[in-house]
C-alpha cells in the first residue's frame, strides 16, 4: 500500500487533503477564540469617574456600555423625595436603602436622577438629605424593573424603577440610578448622614462569558480535518485494492490461457 501512496497523483492529493485540512483547523482556532468574550466595558475604564452629563443623556435608554461607570456629577438633592427600597442587605443584615431625587447640575430639561443616600436598618423615616451644593461620585446602575404585585400601602418600594419614581416624584429623570459612595460639598467636605450608612456597589463581575455555539463550531471543523486526511487514506486504499484484483485477474487469466498438457501414454503412433 506504501507504494500505491506514493504515486504521483495520491502525493498531490495527500498536499490537497493537508492544505484543506490545515484550512479547517485555522477555521476551528478562529471558533475557539470567539467563543471567549470579553466584558461589555473592562473595569479599568468603568473606575475611572466621569462627568455624568457627559457621558449620559436625557432621555436615552441605559445601555450596557454606558452602566456600571463611575460618575460624578453636582447639584441639590430634592427636599421630600425620600423614598425606602425594601430587602436591602448590608454587610450580613437585612434593611432598606434611602433613595433621594437630585437634582443635576447642567442636565438637560432640569432632570433629576435617583441616588442612592445609604443604609439603614429599619423601615423608619429617614434623617433629612443634605441641602446645599452638593457634589455627588458614584456608580451609575441600570433600573430595575418595577414589581406589579407591590403592596401601595408599604412604606417601601421593592425595585428603583426611574420610569415609577418619574411618575412619584413628577419629574424628568435620567434613566437609572445612582449608588453614591462618596457625598461632599463643593468644597470637598465630607457630608454626614445620621442614621444612614454609605454604601459601595463593586464593579460587575468581569469574567469572560463562553459561547458553546462557537464551541461545537470549533470541534466540527477539527472533525472535517480529520475526516478530509481520512478521505485521502480511503481513496489510496481503495486504489491498492483494485491493483490487487488486477493483479489477481491477470494471473487467473494467464492459467486459463497456458499451454494445454497431454497426459504420457495416451498418443497415438
Amino acid at each position: 500500500m506504501f507504494k500505491t501512496a506514493l504515486k504521483l497523483k495520491w502525493i498531490g492529493a495527500l498536499l490537497a487533503a493537508l492544505a484543506i485540512a490545515t484550512g479547517f483547523v485555522a477555521l476551528s482556532g478562529w471558533q475557539f477564540g470567539a467563543s471567549e468574550s470579553e466584558p461589555i466595558v473592562k473595569v479599568d475604564k468603568t473606575e475611572k469617574p466621569v462627568e455624568l452629563t457627559k457621558h449620559q443623556d436625557i432621555g436615552t435608554e441605559l445601555l450596557g456600555t454606558k452602566a456600571d461607570q463611575i460618575v460624578t456629577f453636582t447639584g441639590e438633592f430634592v427636599p421630600g423625595t425620600d423614598q425606602l427600597i425594601a430587602d436591602r442587605i448590608e454587610d450580613g443584615n437585612k434593611g432598606v436603602w434611602v433613595i433621594s431625587e437630585f437634582k443635576v447640575e447642567g442636565a438637560k430639561q432640569d432632570a433629576g436622577i435617583a441616588v442612592v443616600r445609604g443604609w439603614q436598618p429599619e423601615e423608619t423615616t429617614p434623617s433629612a438629605a443634605p441641602t446645599g451644593e452638593l457634589q455627588i461620585t458614584g456608580r451609575l446602575l441600570p433600573s430595575e424593573g418595577p414589581e406589579n404585585e407591590h403592596d401601595l400601602r408599604s412604606k417601601t418600594l421593592p425595585t428603583i424603577a426611574s420610569a415609577q419614581l418619574a411618575n412619584i416624584w413628577d419629574s424628568v429623570l435620567y434613566d437609572g440610578f445612582i449608588s453614591a459612595h462618596e457625598i461632599k460639598t463643593v468644597k470637598g467636605e465630607s457630608v454626614q448622614q445620621p442614621g444612614i450608612d454609605m454604601i459601595y456597589v463593586g464593579p460587575q463581575p468581569q469574567e469572560a462569558q463562553i459561547n458553546w455555539l462557537n464551541v461545537f463550531y470549533g470541534i466540527e471543523w477539527v472533525v472535517f480535518a480529520g475526516f478530509a486526511i481520512f478521505l485521502w487514506y480511503r481513496m489510496v486504499k481503495d486504489d491498492y485494492q483494485r491493483d490487487l484484483d488486477e493483479v489477481a485477474e491477470r494471473a487467473a487469466q494467464a492459467r486459463q490461457a497456458g499451454p494445454e498438457q497431454t497426459p504420457p501414454g495416451n498418443s497415438n503412433n
